[in-house]
């Protein structure tokens, strides 16, 4: 059987006959189903970029050590990951073929179990179905998972789709239950940043969730959403050495390099705090226009305490409310594409421009 042929439907490609009606509106579509940045990308990484553009030779799969250790002090200073080592940072062609590939690059094989979140970024599972292993959606790996066959386990906060956020105690116990087991622990942080309303997002390499040892547990961090780097490719992971270390070997020999100009590009993003602050900012606002305007339309917003979305219902098919907001010229995502629970639910990205949040709200909003 190809690899094509153990994979589903790509899900997006579903969402196409309800883009085309909403864009159909006077005004145009405003698309919410895409989490993917609209703002320009900050001066401070194009600089860099353009500075480093004189790269003819192959860079190295390890990365710069300038990155390393920016990447390093990056989770030191804002994250309170106190043990990161720059020697332990591995950079990334974008997390998303981290996510797919990781199963296979560790060597998992048909049998093994892949645990994943029950609503969970579609990539997780496809990345053990890639591999020949058994993706498991839980959100209660000691009940779930066999851990004999377990090989891996993927957490995700704050949460794509629902933005909801563990606490350090919640992963405490993951992380204990898991090296009980020997299960690898694999925690996708890329909203990290985008806690709101008092919610504070943690890392699994924080000491109060794995002590002072980083053993059996890798984080996976991305520039796309608080740099707006998505159209660079950049991101990198880092935690136990001996993981990391197997890792960039894999790597090495099949050729999975990050380019030395966005190497330099992240370095400079990961090093400045100013441009993040002021992206966030701007997230804040569109969050608080589309929380409003969507609450007063009739939905229900749950969790939602962090990262770029708003999940939402009004306890109907998903399907039913995405073809009802296409025909206001609105576009978001079915919960369905994330599990079976997120059936009556729809994702609600804030990640368009302020015009066309305006836009939303607008329509949204009755008349008189």
């Amino acid at each position: 059987m190809s690899i094509s042929a153990r994979l589903p439907a790509f899900p997006w490609d579903r969402l196409e006959p309800y883009k085309a009606t909403a864009a159909t509106h006077p005004d145009g579509v405003v698309d919410l189903s895409v989490g993917t940045p609209v703002d320009p990308v900050p001066d401070v990484i194009r600089a860099a970029l353009s500075a480093a553009s004189d790269s003819p030779g192959y860079p190295l799969t390890y990365g710069t050590k300038a990155l390393r250790e920016a990447a390093a002090e990056y989770l030191r200073r804002w994250h309170g990951v106190a043990g990161a080592d720059q020697a332990a940072v591995l950079p990334l062609i974008g997390t998303k073929e981290l996510v797919g590939w990781l199963p296979t690059l560790l060597d998992l094989r048909e049998g093994d179990q892949v645990g994943l979140p029950e609503l969970a970024y579609p990539t997780y599972e496809v990345g053990a179905l890639v591999a020949r292993a058994e993706p498991v959606a839980t959100d209660d790996p000691a009940a779930d998972l066999d851990p004999a066959r377990t090989r891996l386990l993927w957490l995700n906060t704050p949460s794509n789709p629902t933005g909801r956020v563990q606490t350090a105690a919640e992963l405490r116990a993951v992380v204990e239950w898991a090296r009980a087991n020997d299960v690898l622990v694999v925690s996708d942080e890329c909203y990290i940043e985008l806690g709101w309303e008092g919610a504070e997002p943690v890392s699994v390499l924080h000491p109060d969730v794995c002590g002072d040892s980083h053993q059996g547990l890798l984080a996976v961090h991305s520039l796309s959403k608080r740099s707006n780097f998505a159209g660079y490719r950049g991101g990198f992971l880092t935690g136990d050495p001996e993981v990391v270390a197997a890792l960039l070997e894999v790597r090495k020999h099949t050729g999975m390099i990050v380019p030395k100009p966005v190497q330099d590009a992240m370095a400079a993003a990961l090093g400045d705090r100013a441009h993040a602050v002021e992206q966030k900012e701007r997230y804040a606002r569109r969050r608080a226009a589309l929380r409003t305007a969507f609450e007063a339309a009739g939905f229900r917003i749950e969790h939602s305490e962090a990262s770029l979305y708003l999940w939402a219902t009004r306890g109907e098919d998903c399907w039913t409310t995405v073809a009802d907001l296409a025909g206001l010229g609105i576009l978001v995502a079915p919960g369905e594409f994330y599990g079976p629970a997120g059936q009556e639910f729809v994702r609600i990205a804030f990640t368009a421009t302020d015009e066309r949040v305006a836009a939303a709200v607008a329509r949204l909003t009755p008349a008189g």
